[in-house]
């Protein structure tokens, strides 16, 4: 079952720099305008390492992937990232206001989410210790796999749920009540703690608890897939198996057999309270001849229509109140915002049925997946492989986002949906089965920067 080991991680000198001003969000919920910020906040931000400006001269010599590793060299070399002198587990906690839309009622309830960061062996996924739960993109992997080539670093986690009612790791890591090593507070209000914990007798402990788990990807699988086939690369360049039998240090601490077998994760139980799963809304955009009438009486075909009438001023409603009306309906149902008009679907299951043959009946009873088979491909014509290229699909977590891009004419419908749920998403990944791709998003993301783990 997970494996897990110790590490010496790479961390910033914080005597050095500022630590509020050089962590980010994960790569892929950074926008243009973040990645400005970040650039701007320090020049030591991560931003120049996990998502670098692109520039018109780019090529093959020089590019965002070799500027990102030349900078991480030179960081290492002036001391601003310090490699720590003993392994470790680093216990991570984030504390942050709920925010409206999770899957779960509390919009505003202060929660705290605990977990732990350590290196996690990479496995293929027909071994059934990790387990994924949705759909992946091809371009996005390319990317990943380019930039870690290059650096030869991780500098992100990936977020893996396990399960343990009895909360043994939690105990072992959190029951002494130390103060934290670290506190940041986030952009989004949130505080990210993190303690470092070097006890050998206190890491075995932890390792041994989840030595008998599963684990199941929550955020990064981009991320793991692109790592677990280099894993694979490297072992065949090396001559070792790449289930390799773990090594052991002179304490007795069980290291990976070689670097590139275990990556960076952060583990959270799924047991524990704390953890919040909000929805990625869909906006369609280039749809040839887009008409929301027309669009209306078609999916009139599959899905009970009504239409979410005007504000009594006139105006449209606003993200709270579409998000009111999906809220209030019972099972699955969506919002498909227009210019001419926003329209609650609920779906006819006699009309759906023959749409979903192919899929498990949980697979059939999610909101995301009737979206994608019966809207987005029936009833709008886009392939899955169109969707899963990036083509005419953008994915969001702010409602009021994207009804503005609907509004502005960058998009021509906009899709609310409810989030999934923990049990959803566990129930179809655990038989083996894939949502599409961005069915889950959850709150707060991992802070890039605390910890890194460099291979070489």
């Amino acid at each position: 079952m997970a494996r897990l080991y110790p590490f010496r991680a790479l961390r910033y000198d914080p005597t050095r720099v500022p630590m509020a001003d050089v962590v980010t969000q994960p790569y892929d919920k950074i926008t243009p305008a973040m990645q400005d910020a970040y650039y701007n906040a320090n020049p030591y931000n991560l931003i120049r390492v996990i998502l670098g400006r692109q520039l018109p001269t780019d090529n093959d010599a020089e590019n965002v992937y070799t500027r990102a590793a030349a900078t991480l060299k030179e960081w290492r070399s002036e001391g601003i990232l310090k490699e720590e002198q003993e392994p470790a587990l680093y216990g991570y906690s984030q504390t942050y206001a709920v925010p409206a839309g999770a899957a779960e009622d509390g919009a505003g309830t202060i929660r705290e989410r605990r977990g732990f960061i350590a290196l996690g062996r990479l496995h293929d996924y027909a071994d059934h210790v990790v387990y994924r739960h949705e759909q992946t993109f091809p371009k996005h992997k390319s990317d990943r796999l380019a930039l870690f080539k290059a650096t030869r670093a991780y500098c992100e986690q990936i977020y893996m749920l396990y399960s343990d009612p009895t909360f043994t790791a939690e105990k072992a890591i959190f029951e002494s009540g130390a103060a934290p090593d670290l506190e940041i507070t986030d952009e989004y209000g949130v505080l990210h703690r993190v303690w470092k914990l070097t006890q050998p007798a206190l890491i075995l402990r932890v390792l041994e608890a989840m030595s008998d788990k599963w684990l199941l990807i929550a955020d990064g699988h981009h991320r793991y897939e692109t790592s677990t086939a280099y894993m694979h690369e490297r072992a065949a360049q090396l001559g070792v198996e790449p289930d390799a039998p773990p090594t052991v240090t002179p304490t007795g601490l069980p290291q990976p057999a070689f670097p590139e077998q275990a990556m960076m994760m952060t583990f959270v139980n799924m047991d524990a309270p704390g953890i919040t799963i909000l929805p990625t809304h869909r906006v369609a955009y280039g749809l040839t001849g887009f008409k929301a009438r027309e669009f209306a009486a078609r999916a009139g075909e599959y899905f009970i229509v009504t239409e979410i009438p005007a504000n009594p001023s006139g105006s449209a409603p606003v993200a709270p109140a579409l998000l009111n009306h999906l809220g209030q309906s019972q099972g699955a149902a969506f919002v498909a915002a227009t210019r001419d008009g926003n329209f609650l679907l609920t779906p006819r299951p006699e009309a759906i049925a023959p749409l979903l043959s192919g899929l498990s009946e949980r697979q059939q009873q999610l909101d995301v997946t009737q979206l994608h088979k019966v809207v987005l491909e029936k009833i709008l014509g886009l392939s899955e492989e169109t969707i899963r290229a990036g083509s005419h699909i953008r994915y969001l977590r702010e409602a009021s986002e994207a009804l503005a891009q609907v509004g502005s004419g960058e998009a021509d419908v906009a899709f609310l949906i409810k989030p999934v749920t923990l049990e959803q998403m566990k129930d179809v990944s655990l038989n083996l089965e894939v949502m599409p791709q961005k069915s889950t998003d959850f709150y707060p993301k991992l802070l890039s920067g605390l910890a890194m783990y460099a291979l070489d």
